[in-house]
């Protein structure tokens, strides 16, 4: 079942239906790229197993948020010699439009050929939507489209585009901004979209730009904001920013990877011209560069797609396509395969599997283990550089033109 999606008129929404899963934001509910959905469909192809398929104007890599019932995520269409920069809204059950909003309407700035204008990852939280376009801007929506706020003051120079999400901490809302120059990471009131507090990011790279998104951690019950850009990642106080540790990597830039915890450990990728996954032991102060770095991996380190831990192993995929697993504790590696095709899009565990996405529209399905072992490739012949979203019974699968519900209605 294919629909395109027409701009219509902001609609008021019904009673929303909660679904048993939800995929919030970027990297899913907790951040990690775990979902607890169950009864995921194995194979799939452009006839089977499709609920619905819906074609979607304009141009995004926005990964769709999954959100009682509703699915929404970012286009940017061009509008004459202006792009408008949209919120949209579908049906997760029948993939009918909902409404489409305007956030900006703004000149183009160019970017790279991989990237979008429309490329952060809407979060879906309580009754509010918040929508980010990097050098853009950032606003808050009501759950039927209607503008909130708008942010546009925080100006940088982009390179390549926009590209990291924002999180949620408390009542801030919080993104990198590594451009040009002037690097930073910043924190808005997410009831009011004010300034909270701004940090530049000191680092001694001579490209500062990156696009990685935050994660939060909670070190003997402080809580920490692990924000990577080039260089350097660094811990702050969310409530402040304020810096209680960094770790170097020298000349590393254009940082994408979102950083994962476990086993009192921080896994990320220290990005162009070779990425080198770092594990970095927490608790640390000040400067740990000499002291705190586990271990590394050099080779089939990923530029692009997060990592993944499940259980004591962790699994990485390069954009060249090599899968990777790996004692997250000590940085064994157990296997390392060839998977089809390259990649941008971040691995996923469901159902007791792990779920890649290629940039042709390929999914490779993995049995978690010590020992690789395929169980499936589907393929929708589409590009595909956006993660899933998941819940039970059904992925959500953003491509070039279109959005997928694979699995169940």
């Amino acid at each position: 079942m294919k629909r395109t999606l027409r701009f219509a008129p902001l609609l008021c929404l019904a009673t929303l239906t909660h679904a048993a899963t939800d995929w919030p934001q970027f990297r899913g509910p907790t951040g990690d790229g775990h979902s607890p959905a169950k009864n995921l469909p194995l194979n799939w192809d452009t006839t089977k197993n499709v609920a619905w398929k819906t074609e979607i104007p304009g141009k995004g890599w926005s990964s769709p948020a999954l959100f009682k019932g509703r699915l929404y995520l970012t286009t940017a269409e061009e509008v004459g010699s202006d792009l408008s920069l949209r919120a949209l809204c579908l049906d997760a059950a029948n993939g009918k439009p909902l409404w489409a909003s305007e956030i900006f309407l703004t000149p183009p700035v160019r970017h790279h050929q991989k990237n979008s204008q429309a490329s952060p990852t809407i979060i879906a939280d309580g009754d509010r939507l918040y929508v980010h376009f990097g050098h853009y801007g950032t606003a808050c929506l009501d759950l039927a489209g209607k503008i909130i706020w708008k942010q546009t003051d925080l100006k940088y120079s982009p390179v390549h585009g926009n590209g990291g999400s924002p999180i949620l901490v408390g009542n801030a809302l919080i993104f990198s901004a590594d451009g040009q120059s002037d690097p930073s990471v910043i924190a808005l009131d997410k009831a009011t979209g004010k300034l909270l507090w701004k940090v530049k990011r000191e680092t001694t790279a001579k490209k500062n730009f990156s696009f990685s998104t935050p994660t939060l951690i909670t070190v003997n019950g402080q809580a920490q904001l692990i924000t990577p850009g080039s260089g350097v990642v660094c811990a702050l106080d969310p409530k402040t920013g304020a810096e209680l540790w960094r770790c170097r990597y020298g000349e590393g830039y254009s940082v994408i990877p979102k950083p994962v915890l476990g086993h009192g450990l921080l896994f990320l990728s220290s990005g162009y011209d070779k990425p080198v996954l770092h594990a970095i032991r927490t608790g640390g102060q000040g400067d740990v560069t000499d002291t705190h770095i586990a271990w590394k991996l050099e080779k089939g380190a990923p530029h692009t797609p997060s990592p993944l831990l499940v259980g004591n192993e962790l699994y990485v995929v390069s954009d060249a396509g090599i899968a990777s697993c790996l004692d997250a504790k000590t940085g064994q590696v157990h296997w390392s395969e060839r998977v089809p095709g390259g990649y941008s899009a971040s691995p996923i565990f469901a159902d007791g599997k792990i779920w890649l996405q290629n940039e042709t529209g390929i999914g490779t399905v993995l049995k978690p283990g010590k020992t690789f072992e395929k169980l499936a490739e589907n393929n929708l012949g589409e590009k595909t550089l956006a993660s899933y979203a998941v819940t039970d019974g059904a992925f959500f699968i953003r491509t070039e033109k279109n959005l997928y519900r694979i699995g169940a209605k």
